[in-house]
């Protein structure tokens, strides 16, 4: 522990640029090295809102929102943070490579979210040819070996170079989905959209708010029509999305107002409801108490 706040009181008094700072953080670039299992659910940077471009290679199987989608060989990969996804490696191992980065990474003139890569509802797979996979290893090579250089500007750099692969991939045709026989489709939705639902909690400041509050809005980031995603729910759980909605907030409401001294105005807007009087007739229709009834009774 004593060497570890040495060394950020070292890091502390070490002086650089002010725009590296700023960007170190907003990207990064890691090896795909194989692993035990074969199975990757690639989760852990939505929650920071993180962009990512992967180089698979391998006999690959992909899930994205309600998507199945397989390669035999090589393919680039672009995800957002809004939608999750996993692979399964049905080969003999993957390798590759994936950046990561953010979209303040990018000036407002790039605006990154507007890349038809990036966009829910578009194919974000694009398969590789024999001759194709060098040169886009190429690029990953190079943001290795650009990152770890203490080039001043290499941020530009790495900048560019994630754009190059952008449009590298804006010039092929992207992979096409396919259905296969193992695919349980409204069970992987209702996974899905558990899985997004989660992403919005645990609420940890009254400054912070759910991103994803109505059904439409899940079905968007799912990139499925609302009536899909309410015939899956509906079929694996039992429940409507707004059913199940209501449900997680009622708990992380209960959390809130039994274990923060934040007031109910907060605990409302923080769960996404902009008039105090709403949060109250919502929380009394599933409680029959009302928050401050609950909070002085649980108290």
């Amino acid at each position: 522990m004593g060497d570890l706040i040495q060394v950020q009181k070292l890091h502390q008094h070490i002086w650089m640029p002010d725009h590296l700072q700023r960007e170190m953080g907003q990207f990064n670039i890691f090896p795909i090295m194989n692993t035990p299992g074969n199975f990757v659910n690639c989760q852990p940077y939505n929650r920071k809102g993180f962009y990512k471009i992967s180089l698979l290679t391998g006999h690959t199987r992909l899930y994205y929102a309600d998507k199945n989608m397989e390669f035999k060989d090589s393919a680039l990969l672009f995800s957002n943070p809004n939608i999750p996804y996993s692979w399964e490696d049905i080969g003999e191992g993957q390798t590759g490579y994936y950046c990561i980065f953010t979209e303040g990474f990018f000036d407002e003139r790039q605006q990154i979210r507007e890349y038809p890569v990036f966009k829910p509802g578009n194919n974000p797979l694009f398969e590789l040819s024999a001759s194709q996979v060098p040169e886009v290893s190429a690029v990953f090579q190079r943001m290795l070996e650009e990152i770890d250089s203490d080039f001043e500007y290499k941020y530009d750099v790495l900048r560019n170079l994630a754009l190059e692969l952008i449009y590298m991939a804006l010039k092929m045709k992207p992979a096409t989905s396919i259905p296969y026989a193992d695919s349980n489709g409204p069970i992987r939705i209702a996974t899905l959209f558990s899985e997004l639902l989660e992403r919005q909690f645990p609420i940890e400041s009254p400054n912070q708010s759910m991103k994803l509050r109505f059904p439409a809005e899940y079905a968007d980031h799912l990139s499925i029509h609302i009536n899909h995603l309410n015939r899956s729910l509906k079929k694996v759980t039992g429940q409507t999305t707004s059913q199940l909605i209501a449900s997680r907030i009622m708990q992380e409401a209960r959390i809130l107002l039994q274990h923060t001294n934040w007031n109910i105005s907060e605990i409302g807007r923080s769960l996404g409801f902009e008039e105090l009087s709403h949060f109250i007739n919502f929380f009394k229709k599933n409680e029959v108490l009302t928050p401050k009834h609950f909070r002085n009774h649980h108290s």
